[in-house]
C-alpha cells in the first residue's frame, strides 16, 4: 500500500505493452521452433494493448530492409515465395504504413507502392493473427543485404511518365498474349519489338544531347519457380538484346537487370510477354500430348522452356547484331559507350559472378516443341534508322 494523503491507495504493477512485445520477440523471433512461436503468439494475443506497438515494430523491420537494399516489390516477392497470402497483406500494410506521407524515393518505388494488395483476407482470432505476424517478422529479420540499385554518388536517369509509344507497345504485347493464333502473336510481338527499338534509340539520342552524364540504372525482375533456371536464361536473352545485363539470384527469386532506363522498360515488357506466350504454348503442347496418350511430365515442361529460352536467345542475339551492323554516323560510338557503362556498372555491383547450365533437359519432344514455339514468338530486331 502506497503512503500519501487522502484515501489509501494500492500500487499495482502493470506490464507495459512494450514489455509484452519484447517478451514475445525474445521467445519467437530468434528460435525457429513452433513451440517458441506459440509462446510468443500467446503473449501477444493476451495483451490487446500491444497491437499498436507490434505494428510500429513491424514498420521498423521494413525500414531496416530498405537500408539493406530491398525495395517494396522485393519484400512482397520474398514473402509470397516463403509464406502465404495473409502474410503478403500484412507486409503490404506495413510497407504503406512505413511510407506514410513521404515522397517515394523514385518512380519505380512509387509504382511498387501502388501495386500493393492490402485488402482484408478474412477474420482471424488473435492467436492466429499474432502467429502470422511473428512468422512474417521472423522472415523480415533474416533478410540478407542486397546490392543497392542506386549507384553511390551518381543518379541514374529519371523514369519519365509513360509515353504514347510505351502505351502502344503494351497494347500490342497484350494482344500477342491473348490471341490463340501463333502467326498473329508473332506479328504483334515483332511490331512491339520494332517500337521498343525505336523508342530506345530515340531516348538514347535525346539523352546524349541533353543529359550526357546520365548513368545506367538497375531494377529487379521476379524469376519464379518452377523451371526458374530456364526463365532466368530467357530473361538474360531479352536483357542482352536490349543492351542490358542480367544477374540471377536463384535463392531469392529474382534477377537484377542493369541498363539505361528505356532499355530496362523494354526488358520488363518483353520478358513478361514472352513468358506468358511460352506458358500458353506449353499448355497447348501438353494438351496435344495428352490426346496422343502421353501424360504431362516435368521433364517435358523443363525441356520445352529450356528450348524456348535457347531459341529466343539465338534470334534476339542475331537481331541485336544486325542492328549494330546497320548503325550509322555517331550512333554506333554512342551505343558502344553505353554498353561499356552498363558493363562497368554490373562489374561494380557484382564483382563475383558464376555461370550455370540448364539441367534436366532430356525430353526430345519437349525441346522440339519449345523451339517451335520460340520460332512462332520470334521478335524482330531493331529497325534501321532512316
Amino acid at each position: 500500500m502506497a503512503a500519501g494523503s487522502g484515501a489509501p491507495r494500492v500500487t499495482i504493477e502493470r506490464v507495459s505493452t512494450t514489455t509484452t512485445v519484447d517478451r514475445a520477440f525474445r521467445a519467437a523471433l530468434y528460435d525457429d521452433t513452433d513451440a517458441a512461436l506459440d509462446t510468443g503468439a500467446s503473449l501477444l494475443a493476451a495483451d490487446t494493448g500491444a497491437d499498436a506497438e507490434l505494428v510500429r515494430r513491424g514498420e521498423q523491420f521494413v525500414a531496416a530492409a530498405w537500408r539493406r537494399g530491398w525495395q517494396p516489390a522485393d519484400v512482397v516477392r520474398i514473402v509470397r515465395r516463403e509464406l502465404d497470402a495473409l502474410h503478403v497483406r500484412l507486409v503490404s500494410a506495413l510497407v504503406l504504413g512505413e511510407a506514410g506521407g513521404r515522397t517515394p524515393p523514385g518512380p519505380r518505388w512509387a509504382a511498387q507502392l501502388r501495386d500493393l494488395d492490402v485488402e482484408p483476407s478474412g477474420t482471424f482470432d488473435r492467436f492466429s493473427h499474432a502467429t502470422a505476424v511473428l512468422e512474417l517478422y521472423r522472415l523480415l529479420l533474416r533478410l540478407p543485404a542486397l546490392e543497392p540499385l542506386e549507384a553511390p554518388g551518381q543518379d541514374a536517369a529519371p523514369r519519365q511518365p509513360e509515353s504514347r509509344m510505351l502505351t502502344r507497345i503494351r497494347a500490342l504485347l497484350a494482344k500477342a498474349e491473348a490471341t490463340g493464333y501463333p502467326e498473329e502473336a508473332e506479328a504483334l510481338s515483332a511490331k512491339a519489338q520494332e517500337l521498343m527499338a525505336r523508342h530506345s534509340i530515340d531516348e538514347a539520342l535525346l539523352a546524349a544531347r541533353t543529359h550526357p552524364g546520365n548513368a545506367p540504372g538497375a531494377c529487379r525482375i521476379g524469376v519464379e519457380p518452377p523451371y526458374e533456371t530456364a526463365k532466368a536464361v530467357l530473361l538474360d536473352a531479352v536483357a542482352t538484346a536490349n543492351r542490358c545485363r542480367a544477374v540471377w539470384h536463384g535463392a531469392l527469386g529474382f534477377s537484377t537487370v542493369i541498363g539505361f532506363e528505356p532499355d530496362l522498360e523494354a526488358v520488363e515488357l518483353l520478358y513478361t510477354s514472352l513468358l506468358v506466350q511460352a506458358t500458353g504454348a506449353m499448355t497447348k503442347a501438353e494438351a496435344a500430348q495428352r490426346k496422343g496418350g502421353r501424360k504431362r511430365t516435368k521433364t517435358f515442361r523443363q525441356s520445352f522452356l529450356a528450348a524456348y529460352a535457347h531459341r529466343i536467345g539465338d534470334r534476339l542475339r542475331t537481331a541485336a547484331e544486325g542492328q549494330v551492323a546497320h548503325s550509322e554516323g555517331d550512333l554506333l560510338p554512342m551505343l558502344v559507350a553505353r554498353d561499356v557503362a552498363v558493363a562497368d556498372r554490373m562489374e561494380r555491383m557484382f564483382p563475383e559472378t558464376v555461370t550455370t547450365r540448364l539441367r534436366g533437359v532430356g525430353d526430345a519432344d519437349g525441346w522440339e516443341q519449345g523451339a517451335a514455339a520460340a520460332d512462332r514468338a520470334q521478335v524482330a530486331g531493331r529497325p534501321r534508322l532512316p
